[in-house]
């Protein structure tokens, strides 16, 4: 009973607050709604960051990772620490110059509405199938376990409950984001980030107490001392993350995942000023840097304490996933079982809440008032996309208890992010180096790479391939292949590549379409240059006006280029560091 009303306590607590802050806040614009008005800070931003990435996909999937693999799985988490350096001074000063809501609408105004079109499907799909119910599904298999479910719903089905949490998380999430908007979302997500970084920490370091006999330190000494393999930062050939993948797909992955990937940088689009952003990207860096001790210790005490014996509690090589849920029911007392379940849920809830908030802008933004509505208004364009929020809430609580059974959760997460990860990301990156790469390069580049890795990862002719390079060194040959064949049709395009001709550049959520052009574009390298024809001139003209009157003050935060390389030489010391 205690841990039912500490849990229920904590988590209307959060709710409250959220809706106190942000109850007379605009979101009846689509600015408001999607963008939180142009207006998050510093805190706000890396607390948002963090907290819709560290999720059960992470807490229970990374720690069942390192369960059977040991520490060389923080490369999920360290290497992401440089993709924040490379999004904060590379990337976000192009996408805020611009003023855009989504990476489609950036793909839009650098090609053509039919790369935006080509782009919003793979998100919305990758999101619906893939993103949505792997959050459930994990968020539902930790929750299940640490509040007991079964025992206190009486359903003793193990499918029944699944299904029951699956449904209680995924109706409370949409509450969240699809009445709030990204306000809400942000708010909630920095709220809930202190919880669980209270709680995760705890449960590492009780979890050291618990092997040391009261001392963590002495915890500590004895788990590297009886598994020393455990604490290798490069993993081996037959580990998930071999390092050699480091320089191929997991770093491509890890690229997308915090430079492109529109669930997470949506709250870096909202930023206030360049300089915030910055500050906020550069702060969730460095936070990333030592998530290893939430997202991977636990994960090797819970080996060093179910998996090892003559009976072990835990199979290493099938029930990692297992893992972390079974260590906190272990160590945390009942008192804060309900605080720190709590806490799991606003995790849950938290990358949710942003996936679906993310895919409901993609299609309010890409397809209703890009497509179907040019002329909608800003409260028909929020309630389309609400209804379309609903829509996908439900689809993705169908979908998420049928992935029970599967092997490592949070690989094939990974896995499957790669099947729409690296081919956006090329276009994305070929976009900002190469002015002359036409769209039809681009549009082709993006249905090739889907089509490619899917046929790598499902038909058997080719799954065997992939399987003998390893799949993330396959994830890299793809990339560089499809940079090669946009690069290449650069270059035989010359210096005028041709846009479609017919199409007319979509306009962002607060700015549309403009006649003619105030400002050439210059030698702006994700620019498409002037052509003679007069829908070519308006499409220049709104990529110009685009890359001139961004909606916040450009000027960037001048310790971010020194920030930004001593995190990076952080990572590379930690590396060196766990490596022998």
């Amino acid at each position: 009973m205690l841990t039912i009303l500490s849990f229920v306590f904590f988590t209307g607590l959060v709710g409250l607050l959220t809706w106190i802050l942000t109850r007379h806040k605009e979101t009846a614009t689509a600015d408001g709604y999607f963008l939180a008005g142009r207006s998050l800070g510093a805190g706000v931003i890396a607390g948002s960051l963090l907290l819709t990435n560290l999720s059960t996909e992470q807490l229970v999937g990374l720690n069942g990772a390192a369960f059977s693999d040991g520490l060389c799985v923080m490369a999920w988490e360290v290497v992401a620490g440089l993709s924040l350096v490379l999004m904060a001074i590379f990337f976000l000063p192009r996408y805020l110059q611009r003023g855009i809501t989504t990476i489609p609408e950036f793909l839009a105004g650098r090609f053509d509405a039919i790369t935006q079109l080509i782009t919003n499907v793979i998100f919305i799909l990758a999101y619906m199938m893939i993103l949505l119910p792997i959050i459930l599904y994990t968020g539902a298999m930790g929750l299940k376990e640490i509040l007991s479910v079964s025992e206190l719903t009486g359903i003793q089905s193990e499918t029944g409950t699944l299904w029951f949490t699956v449904w209680m998380i995924g109706i409370i999430g949409s509450i969240y984001a699809i009445f709030g908007g990204l306000r809400t979302v942000a708010v909630s997500d920095t709220l809930n980030g202190f919880g669980l970084l209270v709680g995760g920490i705890l449960i590492a370091y009780l979890g050291l107490r618990w092997v040391g006999d009261g001392s963590a330190v002495s915890g500590l000494e004895l788990l590297r001392d009886s598994h020393p393999e455990k604490f290798r930062s490069l993993g081996t050939a037959d580990s998930s993350v071999p390092w050699p993948t480091l320089f191929s797909g997991v770093l491509l992955l890890n690229l997308f995942y915090w430079t492109t990937n529109q669930q997470i940088i949506q709250r870096t689009f909202a930023a206030s000023t360049l300089a915030e952003g910055q500050k906020g990207v550069l702060l969730a860096a460095t936070f990333k840097i030592l998530a290893p001790i939430i997202l991977v210790l636990p994960g090797i005490i819970a080996f060093h304490q179910f998996g090892t014996g003559e009976n072990p509690i835990l199979d290493p090589q099938e029930d990692g996933d297992l893992a972390y849920g079974t260590l906190v029911k272990a160590v945390l007392p009942s008192y804060l079982t309900g605080f720190f379940a709590a806490a799991l849920v606003g995790a849950i809830l938290s990358s949710f809440n942003s996936a679906l908030n993310a895919t409901a802008t993609l299609f309010s933004l890409g397809f209703y008032r890009a497509l179907l509505r040019p002329d909608a208004s800003d409260r028909e364009t929020v309630r389309v996309g609400r209804i379309f929020g609903t829509v996908i809430a439900v689809a993705a609580m169908t979908v998420a208890p049928l992935l029970a059974g599967q092997d490592s959760i949070f690989g094939y997460l990974q896995k499957m992010n790669g099947l729409y990860f690296i081919p956006i990301f090329s276009v994305v990156l070929i976009g900002m180096l190469n002015k002359r790469v036409p769209a039809w390069a681009a549009n082709t580049a993006l249905i090739v790479g889907v089509s490619v890795i899917a046929l790598g990862y499902f038909v058997p002719a080719f799954s065997g391939w992939v399987d003998a390079i390893h799949e993330f060194h396959f994830l890299g040959i793809v990339f560089v292949s499809l940079l090669a064949g946009m690069w290449i049709a650069g270059a035989v395009a010359g210096e005028s590549p041709q846009a479609d001709a017919t199409a007319e550049p979509a306009p962002s959520a607060d700015r549309p379409a403009v006649g003619e052009p105030t400002k050439p574009a210059g030698d702006d390298p994700y620019a498409t240059p002037t052509a003679v024809d007069g829908s070519q001139e308006r499409h220049a003209a709104a990529t110009a006006e685009a890359d001139f009157n961004s909606p916040v003050d450009m000027t960037p935060w001048p310790l971010a280029i020194p920030a930004g390389g001593l995190l990076a030489t952080i990572v590379v010391a930690i590396y060196l560091w766990f490596a022998f």
